[in-house]
């Protein structure tokens, strides 16, 4: 039987949070004190974290959206209470990874990786090749929140520890559904117009479609309505997939039943699931730039008013036309299935930091980056001082109006950009998570599954083995099932389709994620 893994309701984590006291909390008392690298004391409770100040190198990726990380309310004050004094050495988004390559290569290393994004293939490689350090006995003793966090979730653990046992690399973690799920859009002021209800079927949003195709809904006697898009390239497969009974496990295209994992791209049910979208696509149903179009026109087309239905986490890219969409539930397919199968894992962002074999205070890095898994810290990393940047309503931190615009809240923390290591509860999410996206997600939570497991760890030669697999087996699919949809491959060619995957030595790639799995649920 598969091991069932409980989730902890966040009250439960936000009561926790605060029994963890010093750890997150601004309290200058020193308590148990111990010898850090250079024989610097370190507080395992409490602020400052040393008593001497300590400086520490940090390589960090900066968003295009971002200001200098220097010029942050959230570093500056934090250095002021941790005696931590950090210095940035930012690489922008572009070439980031390049960058990050360079320095490993180079062996010119900093302290910290923050906000890193290493892949769990170069944590292994270069954890075992000694570059980065084993983490697990410092969050053992230095990160009581973390540590907490990973008792109560624990396939936190499980995303992040090789074979071997190690951990390299601390994830994001995100315990609020919402912030882990696109939600379905409807145009609810169409619907109205049209006098149609809410899809519930495949079949009901087909004639929902069809009718923002046909009615002119948005009144300018034009056929220029956009019925349902997605972002570029295959998230259309992806939001959909659940009507069909496929999920998302292991981030990838996977499903677990009865302990057995299937990776279903050449299945018969992913078949229909390309059938149903490519007759959308040949009637104009779906758009026709969801294979072409960039992000930026992709949020145009949401704040536009003129889009049937999309999906997004949350509601910031059509906040003047917020009234006119309500979030719905799935779409029960032909089979009756149901299925949110699009989200996250509570693990997210993995790789968002680790700590480098030339850091002489790995203790004092432990602890530096644990207050921000509590709320308070999270608190600070995402919102700024308050009174100044955020205040308090009903007892949630909310942005003042002045800094909740795109413009001003990346200047003010690096969690704008994304991937930045902390933790995203109920507490901390007002912004990404205003009561339009809690609405959303209620109509989600029943079609959920239990658990969304992260990708696996693997040691190097299997990492490199899946790496190998997946990069001729994905790529294959990508474009197959664009021509599947857009009509460019006639389903004739099914069958030949599924020969080739089996060529490309699928079943390999899916007997090594269920030798992961059969480790992760022991």
């Amino acid at each position: 039987m598969r091991k069932h893994w409980g989730k902890a309701t966040i009250s439960t984590m936000l009561i926790a949070a605060l029994v963890l006291g010093g750890c997150g909390s601004g309290s200058g008392a020193k308590n148990n004190a111990s010898e850090g690298g250079g024989g610097t004391e370190v507080s395992k409770e409490g602020f400052p974290i040393v008593q001497e100040p300590v400086k520490l190198k940090m390589f960090t990726r900066i968003a295009p959206v971002n200001g200098p990380f220097k010029d942050m309310p959230v570093f500056q004050d934090y250095e002021k209470m941790s005696n931590v004094q950090m210095e940035f050495i930012e690489s922008p988004t572009d070439g980031f990874a390049e960058k990050k390559n360079l320095l490993f290569a180079s062996n010119e290393l900093p302290d910290i990786m923050y906000r890193s994004a290493i892949s769990p293939l170069e944590a292994v490689r270069y954890g075992s090749g000694g570059q980065l350090i084993p983490l697990e006995n410092l969050i053992e003793e230095y990160a009581p929140n973390l540590n907490k966090l990973m008792g109560e979730y624990p396939e936190i653990r499980a995303s992040i520890t090789t074979p071997e046992g190690h951990i390299y690399t601390i994830p994001g973690i995100v315990t609020l559904d919402s912030a882990r799920t696109d939600k379905r859009w409807i145009n609810t002021a169409w619907l109205e117009k049209l006098n149609l209800k809410v899809p519930e079927t495949l079949d009901e949003l087909y004639e929902a479609l069809v009718a923002f195709r046909d009615q002119d809904p948005n009144g300018n006697g034009q056929q220029d309505e956009i019925p349902i898009t997605a972002r570029t390239g295959l998230p259309i497969v992806v939001a959909m997939s659940g009507s069909f009974g496929l999920d998302q496990q292991f981030g990838y295209n996977v499903n677990i039943v009865d302990d057995k994992v299937e990776i279903w791209m050449g299945s018969e049910r992913n078949k229909e699931l390309l059938m149903f979208l490519n007759k959308l696509y040949q009637e104009n149903l779906l758009d026709h730039e969801v294979f072409s179009h960039t992000e930026a026109q992709y949020l145009a087309k949401q704040g536009s008013g003129n889009t049937g239905v999309f999906f997004d986490q949350t509601n910031n890219n059509f906040l003047p036309i917020a009234d006119q969409y309500t979030g719905i539930a799935p779409f029960e397919g032909p089979h009756g299935d149901r299925l949110q199968s699009q989200g996250a894992p509570v693990p997210r962002d993995q790789g968002a930091f680790a700590i480098t074999s030339v850091n002489k205070h790995p203790e004092v890095s432990m602890r530096w980056i644990d207050y921000f898994y509590s709320d308070e810290g999270s608190t600070l990393l995402r919102f700024g001082r308050e009174g100044e940047h955020y205040e308090l309503v009903d007892g949630i931190p909310t942005y003042k109006p002045e800094f909740a615009t795109a413009e001003t809240q990346p200047k003010l923390t690096p969690y704008a950009g994304g991937g930045a290591p902390h933790l995203i509860s109920e507490y901390v999410a007002s912004y990404i998570n205003p009561p339009q996206v809690q609405e959303a997600q209620k109509a989600l939570a029943p079609y959920m599954p239990q658990i969304r497991y992260a990708a696996p760890m693997f040691d190097e030669q299997t990492a490199q083995k899946v790496n190998t697999l997946r990069n001729d087996i994905d790529k294959y699919y990508e474009e197959q099932s664009t021509k599947f949809i857009a009509g460019a491959l006639s389903f004739d060619k099914w069958e030949e389709f599924q020969s080739t995957l089996k060529k490309m030595n699928i079943e390999e790639l899916q007997q090594i994620y269920q030798d992961a799995y059969d480790k992760m649920a022991k």
